[in-house]
């Protein structure tokens, strides 16, 4: 079945000529970046763009700088007629679904690496992947110039990256986090949620509630060490290979021990069979 009316436009020029008669008239514009493969995850940062802005434009691109040669961008879920009857359904203004050469040219030789918070967590295991995505996401807020860009809070790291580009190269945009959404069960949703088997998916709770059971242990005042112990002995326990559980600073990312007495977060990521999954949670009573 052919996917809703949705103006869809695949060209840089086509995108600012549109923006430029939305300026005329003074509008708020709101940019969502994503990949594709939409779920409600997705659909409630449109809807919150759409509460703080007066046009909203989604940028639909895999963006292939992010993936290393052995990750999924060619098994990556693409979805593109369901997505933009997804978006037709909640009133998006725009897609902006540019082609690969469109985005980078064939001698495209510029990347942006944001030092510090790029380090640690996904950046260890994932090194290629922050640069990837800090230089995408300047070409996007550079292509659209957009008043506000929003983005998931479950990519917590990628959201503090792309606040301090932004902020570094003075690209005047404001970096609004969404919060999470969630999967009755706990699982944070995620397109990559898509390839996991059904006995994986009954066990990818355990992600998220072993997190959240840290995180309330870490208010009553427990010592972080022997909660991620018993965290890391109950993903294994559970099928997880696990990639990183840290607890850590909620503001710039600096590893906390001990006990926590500023603002935090506890952070997860590991595989479950073939899939790679990633969360996090605030600790209660710690200010973000």
């Amino acid at each position: 079945m052919a996917s809703k009316i949705i103006k869809t436009v695949r060209t840089v020029a086509e995108l600012r000529t549109i923006i430029a008669d939305w300026r005329k008239t003074g509008h708020k514009i709101i940019l969502v970046p994503t990949m594709g493969a939409l779920h409600e995850g997705h659909l409630s940062l449109v809807r919150l763009a759409k509460e703080i802005g007066d046009r909203v434009v989604v940028s639909i691109f895999v963006n292939p700088a992010q993936f290393a040669p052995n990750e999924d961008f060619g098994s990556y879920p693409r979805t593109f007629d369901g997505d933009l009857d997804k978006l037709h359904e909640i009133s998006t203004d725009l897609v902006f679904a540019p082609p690969r050469d469109e985005v980078y040219p064939p001698d495209f030789s510029t990347h942006i690496t944001v030092e510090g918070l790029s380090d640690g967590l996904c950046g260890t295991s994932r090194p290629h992947f922050f640069g990837g995505v800090a230089t995408v996401v300047a070409k996007l807020l550079n292509q659209c110039r957009p008043d506000v860009a929003i983005f998931g809070d479950k990519d917590y790291q990628q959201l503090l990256v792309i606040r301090r580009m932004a902020r570094d190269l003075d690209l005047g945009v404001e970096i609004v986090g969404g919060p999470i959404v969630r999967e009755k069960d706990g699982l944070a949703m995620s397109s990559r949620n898509a390839y996991l088997t059904a006995n994986e998916r009954e066990r990818a709770p355990q992600l998220h509630l072993t997190i959240e059971e840290i995180a309330e242990g870490l208010a009553d005042g427990k010592s972080i060490k022997p909660l991620l112990d018993e965290g890391h002995a109950r993903l294994k326990e559970a099928g997880f290979d696990v990639d990183y559980l840290e607890v850590r600073n909620a503001e710039n990312l600096a590893p906390i021990d001990g006990q926590v007495q500023e603002s935090a977060r506890v952070f997860a990521a590991a595989m479950l069979g073939k899939t790679r999954l990633i969360d996090n949670v605030a600790v209660p009573g710690s200010n973000r």
